[in-house]
């Protein structure tokens, strides 16, 4: 789950991942199927590929596109077999802080991104949490300040 910060970057990203409407809800990979992060879909050998389905579209694509490719080699280079709908299933992080915490204990996701990275990346998102829950109204006075006038 430690990826999950860096894909889905604010509070109101955790929204969308909901059982029972073909979000993801798991931090696994499988074939086609729609609770899953990571899908393969039904396709002939030469239409394969995975898609991820975990950013939204708030995630910055850059670090999107960083993130998937150091978990999917991290996953490679522990030969990680699909165990969606099993007991042993990791979660999604329901709440930003949770998938902040996640990322900062994270020591494989640290060596794929880099301390300095990860480390500058979870003090911004901890700060902007912090703004946005010291305001009483955090949708009006946090989110549309700074997800729509400064963007």
């Amino acid at each position: 789950g430690a990826g999950i910060a860096l894909l889905a970057p604010y509070v109101n990203s955790y929204r969308r991942y909901v059982p029972d409407f073909a979000a993801p809800i798991n931090l696994e990979w499988g074939r086609d199927n729609r609770t899953t992060g990571l899908r393969v879909p039904i396709s002939s050998p030469a239409g394969r590929r995975v898609e991820n389905r975990l950013p939204g579209g708030d995630a910055s694509p850059y670090l999107a596109v960083a993130a998937t490719l150091a978990m999917g080699l991290a996953g490679l280079q522990a030969a990680h077999l699909p165990t969606a709908g099993k007991p042993e299933t990791p979660r999604l992080p329901r709440t930003l802080p949770e998938a902040l915490d996640a990322l900062a204990s994270s020591n494989t996701t640290r060596a794929l991104m880099g301390d300095a990275m990860t480390d500058l990346y979870l003090a911004l998102k901890r700060n902007e949490h912090a703004e946005r829950s010291a305001t009483t109204r955090p949708r009006q006075d946090w989110d549309l300040v700074h997800l729509i006038e400064l963007a």
